[in-house]
């Protein structure tokens, strides 16, 4: 009798978990295609800001410890140059002691196109070293309210002089 209600009790988790979360009828999925231009070298384009960094930070070969602040453009293309369509606003913290590990905690402020006036919020690990990276989306506004879902990150170019990069970000979005 015990075997057969352990049974049961099992077989009625294997239903509720293939059934999966109730999905809106209302739900949409986006898929979306930025480059992320982080411009670090200075003059009139730099568009990220030192806050702090650890007294060991200047002698780590990653910069363990350094707190950078962004206000990055979002572009349609790989080009700085291509459609603007958004900002990326936020920080990362180099929290790698020995890879080039990211902590990166961003808005990505649309404004220009259909998405015009709508955010997404992305938080979590970049490890930057590595060619595909995942980061999660953990929330939204506007157009994207209650948005979930994950980014595939890929770097289009990186100049190891300057620290600036283009990075590919492919987003994977369900919202209401």
């Amino acid at each position: 009798m015990a075997s057969s209600t352990a049974l049961s009790c099992l077989a009625a988790l294997l239903l509720l978990a293939a059934a999966g979360a109730p999905v809106s009828a209302a739900e949409k999925e986006t898929r979306l295609r930025v480059y992320w231009h982080d411009v670090v070298s200075g003059g009139p384009n730099a568009r990220v800001v030192q806050v702090a960094q650890a007294p060991s930070s200047n002698a780590s070969a990653t910069g363990f410890g350094t707190v950078l602040v962004i206000d990055d453009p979002l572009t349609e293309g790989p080009n700085l140059t291509s459609r603007l369509l958004g900002r990326a606003q936020g920080m990362y913290v180099s929290a790698g002691k020995d890879s080039l590990s990211l902590l990166m905690a961003m808005n990505f402020v649309f404004v220009d196109g259909a998405y015009n006036g709508s955010s997404i919020a992305i938080i979590g690990p970049n490890q930057a070293d590595r060619a595909v990276r995942e980061m999660p989306v953990v929330g939204g506004t506007g157009v994207f309210r209650f948005a979930r879902g994950y980014c595939q990150l890929r770097t289009h170019w990186f100049d190891a002089k300057t620290g600036d990069a283009t990075v590919e970000y492919k987003i994977h979005l369900r919202h209401d």
